[in-house]
């Protein structure tokens, strides 16, 4: 841990697990680091990479000031109070000055409160957010276990913390985008079931 540590304040990338999947990451306001999560996953640019945090108190640094005043406001609060920490991805406003590499066109940037140990851990005690892509190669599988890691990417990484515990694989995190009205757009379907999201009462639209 204190390795992976130093690796990311000095502005390096770090494979380390999360509750889905191992991730490949870097702080979030280090544009440099997160070029090279880009450039080590082989992954789009105008692809914005997704975001975890440790605790509630570190959302600040990657949510709007003003995001009180946006029409989603009441159902990002409701899906962060139910579901978070877990496997929830909300797409919310993001912060002045985060990087581009996080942003959407909408300058919105996905965040989720990660319930895993580790993650929660590196994200402390780092003293900032994670970008938290699955750790393979774009086009090949996610990994839950670290003995099937791609090289390309343990090498191309500056440090590769085993989980303990081990990711439980099986789905990615759920990404929605609040809006008004209490409903929400699903940008992805994954471990947290779309029913539990509308049994909290958000409406969800599947296509935009």
């Amino acid at each position: 841990m204190d390795r992976a540590v130093q690796a990311l304040v000095g502005g390096g990338c770090v494979v380390y697990p999360t509750e889905t999947f191992y991730a490949l990451g870097a702080l979030v306001g280090s544009p440099s680091a997160l070029a090279r999560v880009n450039t080590i996953k082989g992954r789009p640019r105008s692809k914005p990479l997704p975001v975890i945090v440790g605790g509630m108190e570190q959302l600040g640094q990657v949510m709007s000031a003003e995001a009180a005043s946006w029409p989603g406001y009441a159902v990002a609060m409701l899906l962060m109070e139910r579901f978070w920490p877990g496997p929830l991805s909300v797409i919310v406003p993001a912060a002045k000055g985060l990087p581009p590499q996080l942003l959407d066109g909408r300058g919105s940037v996905s965040v989720r409160f990660t319930p895993h140990p580790q993650a929660r851990e590196l994200c402390l005690r780092a003293g900032s957010p994670l970008a938290a892509t699955s750790a393979n190669v774009s086009g090949e599988p996610s990994v839950s276990d670290v003995g099937r890691l791609s090289p390309a990417v343990c090498l191309g990484a500056d440090y590769v913390l085993a989980g303990d515990p081990a990711p439980a694989g099986g789905l990615a995190s759920t990404v929605v985008r609040p809006l008004a009205n209490g409903e929400a757009y699903v940008y992805r379907v994954g471990a947290l079931p779309l029913e539990e999201i509308e049994r909290a009462g958000v409406i969800l639209r599947r296509e935009e």
